[in-house]
C-alpha cells in the first residue's frame, strides 16, 4: 500500500469493480479508454491498484498486466474528474511500476493518448516491434488477450486502438 497526503493506493477488491467501471465509463465515451464487460474486470481484478480518498471513495485505478517474462502493460489508468491533476495518476503509475519490478519485469508498455504524462515517467514512444524478440513475438501471437494484440499492433485490433500512442519503459 502506498500513501499520499489525501489518498492511498491499495490492491483492488471485488467490491471495487463498480467504481472501476464508473471511472472508465466517461473515458470510454470519449474514446480515451476501452470499456470492458464486467466479467473482464473481475477476471483481472488482481492486476488492479485502487486510489482511495481518505473518506473511502475510489478516486482512481490502474492495472498491471504481465504479457511475458520481461514485459508487462499498464492498463486502465483512470482518475475521477475531481481528482485529475492532483497526483493520483502519478502515484498509481509509480505503484504499478514498483509492482512490475517486484515481479521481475524488465519493460513496461502502455497504449495511451497521454504521451507527455508517460514521458514524465520515463516511457518512450515505440517506433516499431524491435522491442520484442522474434521468438517471443511468435509466442505472443498465440495470446487471446486484446491488450497483447494491441501491443503487437495486429491489424485485427486497429479499430480498437483508438489512435493511441504505443510507449515502453525499461525498468
Amino acid at each position: 500500500m502506498t500513501d499520499s497526503d489525501s489518498f492511498r493506493i491499495r490492491s483492488a477488491r471485488t467490491s471495487d469493480v463498480a467504481a472501476i467501471k464508473g471511472l472508465v465509463a466517461p473515458l470510454a465515451e470519449h474514446r480515451i479508454l476501452m470499456a470492458k464487460e464486467t466479467v473482464a474486470y473481475y477476471e483481472s481484478l488482481q492486476e488492479f491498484r485502487i486510489a482511495e480518498a481518505d473518506d473511502g471513495e475510489v478516486i482512481g485505478c490502474g492495472a498491471l498486466h504481465v504479457m511475458w517474462e520481461d514485459l508487462a502493460e499498464v492498463r486502465t489508468l483512470a482518475a475521477s474528474d475531481a481528482w485529475r491533476g492532483k497526483g493520483v495518476g502519478h502515484v498509481l503509475v509509480e505503484s504499478l511500476l514498483a509492482g512490475a519490478r517486484e515481479l521481475g519485469v524488465a519493460r513496461v508498455f502502455c497504449l495511451t493518448f497521454e504521451v507527455d504524462f508517460f514521458k514524465r515517467h520515463g516511457f518512450e514512444v515505440m517506433a516499431d516491434q524491435t522491442a520484442v524478440d522474434p521468438v517471443v513475438y511468435s509466442e505472443l501471437l498465440r495470446s487471446h488477450d486484446e491488450g497483447v494484440a494491441e501491443f503487437l499492433d495486429l491489424a485485427r485490433v486497429k479499430p480498437n486502438t483508438l489512435g493511441n500512442t504505443r510507449m515502453i519503459k525499461t525498468l
